[in-house]
């Protein structure tokens, strides 16, 4: 699916809309996703992870009406720069699993019931791109939806900083219902978010056995580099640092295992 010209804010279902920033990096795809969330006939919004503070996109995000919650999937400036000016200009709480990021409002704690815009929604803790990321899932007009953050993208796979949480997260993932449309932090959105996680634990899978295979050839004690240029040697020099993240987490989720 092709993304529309940047500042637009594009509907994605009766109670989806993502205004994708413009931010594209090797890390961002074509930019984030800003996902704003409203049942029909609500009065109010709900805007999830307003990105990087950059002037367009908080003007149009400031132009919104009814904005009652600002919500942050995890801590990364691409997520969460705007979201203190974006809190001032709407006079809109923010709330996110880390305290440091919360303004107005309570923390978020896995199992949390958020109820604004006419919705419910709820939070589930899924460390592993960051110890405070979240996805956020509703029921609404027959369908499950979930805001992902980068805990699954819409397109590649995500950074990690602790593996074994992130195959646990996966699994979590993958109990909601069947046909869970996914509305991620980058990338084109997800038709069937429980299959994309499967996917994501076959491939976390076949990377770990990709990294044992090189141990054995370069010792127990390589480093996450001399890993990185064996295991990725067909991929692009320019995502290797982080590739490199990734693959300390599963030296570190190896060795804790013998």
């Amino acid at each position: 699916m092709n993304h529309p010209a940047y500042g637009v804010l594009r509907p994605v279902s009766p109670i989806a809309s993502v205004l994708l920033q413009n931010n594209p990096s090797t890390m961002t795809l074509e930019g984030t996703n800003t996902w704003v969330l409203q049942a029909p006939g609500a009065a109010g919004r709900i805007v999830v992870d307003p990105g990087h503070a950059l002037d367009d996109h908080l003007e149009t995000l400031a132009g919104l009406s009814g904005i009652e919650l600002i919500l942050l999937t995890h801590r990364h400036p691409d997520h969460v720069e705007a979201a203190p000016s974006l809190a001032e200009r709407v006079d809109a709480p923010v709330r996110a699993f880390d305290a440091s990021l919360c303004r107005g409002g309570d923390p978020l704690v896995d199992g949390d019931v958020v109820r604004a815009a006419g919705l419910t929604l709820q939070v589930v803790h899924t460390p592993g791109h960051t110890d405070d990321s979240i996805v956020l899932h509703l029921d609404h007009g027959g369908r499950t939806y979930a805001v992902t953050g980068d805990t699954v993208l819409g397109r590649g796979t995500t950074v990690l900083s602790d593996l074994g949480g992130y195959l646990d997260s996966l699994r979590k993932l993958g109990e909601l219902p069947p046909g869970t449309l996914g509305l991620p932090g980058h990338g084109p959105e997800l038709s069937d978010l429980v299959s994309t996680a499967a996917e994501y634990l076959r491939h976390r899978e076949q990377r770990l056995d990709q990294v044992r295979q090189a141990l054995r050839k370069l010792g127990d004690d390589a480093t996450a580099r001399q890993v990185v240029e064996l295991v990725y040697a067909d991929v692009d020099p320019a995502l290797w640092a982080p590739a490199e993240e990734s693959v300390r987490a599963q030296l570190e989720y190896l060795r804790s295992r013998g």
